[in-house]
């Protein structure tokens, strides 16, 4: 989908399909009002009749109305508010392509540029509106015999005032570099665990790094990682004959001087539990495991679209957590990269093995900052339901960017506590630490286990295990978050 950004006047626009908004009780705003006044009263005949209200996301089209170089106009309701909420904007605008993409028009304009939404400017608004149309139009279809009809519509132009043009024309290439990492994002996480494994992952890297040449692309294989001493990464890795990989990606897009900024993923490409066994109810969604690395592959996407001036290291840990005679049991110990003995008292809590490992590795790129992604604890969903990710970290100001950056981007996370009191119920008789805290705050304990290995830079960690996809039902699918959040973290450093 192409989207562009103009400043006319929408009465005069030659397009296939015209968007204006109805406010609730059938009242007229200054679009509506002047295509009313354009098309000889039409739009005032159309409402009287009694079909469209103008409650939130009603939709009706018109055909051939007079005075118009549109051939339909179709109107949406905008409800009552004065200021909508950024929920309300999505649900607009999702109900608008709803109706859009059954039409034959190869184009559309959207007449909306007079919607106040609480907290937004023209460069907010404007950009949440791109990346709700962009997300409503992505479709995952790559196994099914019968793909998705293609639909007519080609374009889609936003309308802005000229005061607002500017700031309308980057808030949509923003949104569309955005838009695009969470496709990726997305496309990823849907894929099937017997194709979307470790090493997948690694050439999936080595395909954008061919493609962008300031990024550079390193494999870390299971002999390397033997030789870096990662015996917490490997525990993971040695029940499948699925090879471990741990995939660096360095993006030099600032000054050669420039300290970096990190991200890094969580890659468990299928996670049956181990020896401590999920039950099968639902163990299919388990191939979303690796969304924290995908979510690092989207992020990235979206920097090397918009080609920020920022330097980025980002670390993808895969692995596949299988059951086998060579599986790792619980009760043993391994010890990690940074010398740290753990002894792993569930095999099912495998997500902070690997990633302590390259929490370490990430110490050699001497970073700004350091944030890691996770499809981490189901205590997280329990706490936070599917709504927002959880957040810590060992640095205010990190944790402060970040969950401004969510509020920002609508992709909103909230801060948990890492009180040392938590770090007690790592404790083990027989390892430095023991990988499980027992079943209160799992959450939190899951990131004081990170805390342990992210001691020599500023660190946060996000949990996204109940905002990453979406379970059961029809809808099931990766949702793509938290690229609007991380993108939008690094959008602020670099200031573009």
């Amino acid at each position: 989908m192409e989207f562009i950004v103009k400043s006319t006047r929408p009465e005069t626009l030659k397009t296939a399909t015209l968007v204006i908004p109805i406010g609730e009780g059938r009242t007229l705003g200054e679009i509506a009002t002047a295509i009313d006044t354009a098309s000889t009263g039409a739009i005032s005949n159309l409402l009287k009749r009694g079909d469209l209200t103008g409650k939130l996301g009603q939709t009706l089209l018109a055909h051939n109305l007079p005075g118009l170089k549109a051939e339909r106009v179709l109107l949406v309701g905008i409800g009552k508010d004065n200021e909508l909420s950024d929920r309300q904007l999505r649900k607009i605008v999702t109900s608008v392509y709803s109706s859009l993409k059954t039409l034959g028009g190869s184009d559309a304009a959207l007449a909306l540029d007079e919607l106040q939404v609480k907290n937004r400017d023209t460069y907010g608004k404007t950009r949440l509106m791109v990346e709700s149309l962009a997300d409503a139009g992505y479709c995952f279809d790559r196994f099914k015999s019968q793909k998705a009809e293609a639909g007519a519509l080609k374009k889609i132009t936003l309308l802005s005032d000229k005061a607002g043009l500017a700031d309308a024309q980057r808030a949509s290439s923003h949104a569309q570099a955005i838009a695009t990492g969470m496709a990726f994002t997305k496309d990823l996480g849907n894929l099937p665990p017997n194709l979307c494994h470790p090493s997948y992952l690694a050439e999936e890297a080595k395909s954008l790094g061919k493609t962008y040449k300031n990024l550079k692309v390193e494999v870390l294989d299971e002999k390397k990682l033997k030789e870096l001493g990662m015996g917490a990464f490997l525990a993971v890795a040695q029940g499948s004959d699925q090879p471990p990989r741990m995939i660096v990606l360095n993006y030099q897009g600032g000054k050669k001087t420039e300290k970096p900024f990190a991200l890094v993923g969580k890659g468990i490409t299928f996670d049956t539990g181990g020896i401590s066994i999920k039950p099968a109810g639902g163990m299919d969604e388990m191939k979303y495991d690796m969304c924290g690395a995908a979510s690092v592959f989207g992020t990235l996407k979206a920097v090397l679209e918009l080609q920020l001036p920022i330097n980025l290291v980002c670390l993808l840990a895969c692995a596949e957590n299988m059951p086998s005679g060579g599986a790792t049991r619980p009760g043993d110990i391994v010890t990690s990269m940074s010398g740290q003995t753990v002894e792993i008292l569930n095999t099912d809590a495998e997500g902070r093995l690997v990633l302590c490992d390259a929490l370490t590795y990430v110490e050699r790129f001497k970073p700004q900052a350091v944030i890691d992604i996770a499809t981490l604890t189901g205590a997280c969903i329990v706490a936070l339901g599917s709504n927002v990710s959880g957040l810590m970290g060992n640095n205010d100001e990190l944790v402060q960017q970040i969950l401004g950056a969510g509020l920002t981007a609508d992709d909103r996370a909230w801060q948990l506590p890492l009180y040392d009191e938590y770090q007690e119920q790592l404790d083990s008789p027989f390892a430095d630490i023991a990988n499980i805290g027992g079943p209160k705050a799992g959450t939190i304990t899951a990131g004081c286990f990170l805390s342990r290995f992210a001691k020599k830079y500023h660190w946060a960690h996000l949990d996204i295990a109940g905002t990453a996809w979406i379970s059961g039902g029809k809808d099931k699918g990766a949702t793509g978050r938290p690229v609007p959040m991380l993108t939008q973290y690094l959008l602020d450093r670099s200031n573009a």
